[in-house]
């Protein structure tokens, strides 16, 4: 009888409501009705299991990244690439056209879509893909491989012409854009850089050289607050990337080519964009840290 009776309740709010769709009842008036109106829609979200990571405010279900999310411990962040693109040509590039590692499969990008808000939309952030790395919250990673990738004849003339025209990778994290950051020098800049070009006279060769930026070390920054509200804030994500030829094993395992947990940019470990001494393809390397 208790069930039969909160199923007939429910049917009744259900008609109450839509009764009040229909006669033109809004959201976001400030009025007692809308604000029924809103309490119900933000229920029936929680029930259809929308919501079901977290308890999330009013303001997060009507207008999705434009307030801060919280985030428990080990709880994987998201990150997610943006177009590739450089100030000289109007050309852009999607993340997953250049030589990488493969996109995330279907299901890990349907457990971690975007939060997408109105102003997104209207600056053209609405074609941002999943980024192919993890981030649990708050747990450290030394240098970690991600995949081997072989550039050989057209693709790597591409990459190496991409390189010179100074394409820059964007990417985001909870809303935030990450960047390249110095403290020395006083500068922060939006994205980082597909690789460099180096003079001859600082390589040696007849001719400039291009290097690719293979790993990337990155920082996350994050608040705390209890008092306020449970888990961690995302308050800053930065990049530093750097160039090294890694090396896999004799038998070709890439768990083994992170000699070092955090490279650094040396000159004498530089990754250049070029083919092997008999012309073979080249193979990039790829890792990260956290």
């Amino acid at each position: 009888m208790v069930a039969a009776s909160t199923r007939a309740e429910k049917r009744e709010e259900a008609l109450k409501f839509a009764n009040m769709k229909a006669a033109g009842q809004d959201h976001v008036s400030m009025t007692k009705e809308a604000a029924e109106l809103r309490s119900y829609e933000l229920r029936k979200k929680k029930t259809k299991g929308f919501l079901k990571k977290r308890e999330v405010s009013l303001a997060q279900v009507l207008f999705p990244g434009a307030s801060p999310e919280a985030y428990s411990d080990s709880e994987q962040l998201p990150a997610f690439v943006d177009l590739v693109e450089s100030k000289k040509t109007q050309l852009p590039f999607e993340y997953y056209d250049l030589p990488i590692c493969q996109e995330p499969n279907e299901a890990i990008q349907k457990k971690f879509r975007q939060r997408k808000n109105f102003g997104a939309r209207l600056t053209g952030h609405s074609r941002m893909k999943l980024a192919p790395y993890q981030f649990p919250v708050k747990t450290n990673k030394e240098c970690t491989p991600l995949c081997t990738v072989t550039v050989g004849g057209k693709n790597l003339k591409w990459l190496r012409k991409l390189v010179d025209r100074q394409y820059r990778i964007n990417m985001t994290m909870d809303q935030l854009p990450v960047l390249m950051r110095s403290k020395d020098l006083n500068y922060a800049v939006r994205g980082y850089p597909l690789g460099f070009k180096a003079p001859a006279a600082t390589t040696g060769h007849k001719n400039d050289e291009y290097f690719f930026y293979n790993h990337l070390r990155f920082t996350i920054f994050y608040r705390e607050e209890p008092e306020e509200f449970e888990g961690v804030r995302i308050v800053g994500f930065d990049v530093h990337p750097v160039s090294i030829a890694h090396h896999e094993n004799n038998q070709g395992v890439e768990s083994d080519v992170c000699a070092d947990p955090s490279p650094v940019n040396n000159p004498d470990s530089f990754l250049e964009l070029r083919s092997g001494p008999t012309g073979e393809d080249m193979k990039i390397l790829y890792s990260y840290e956290v």
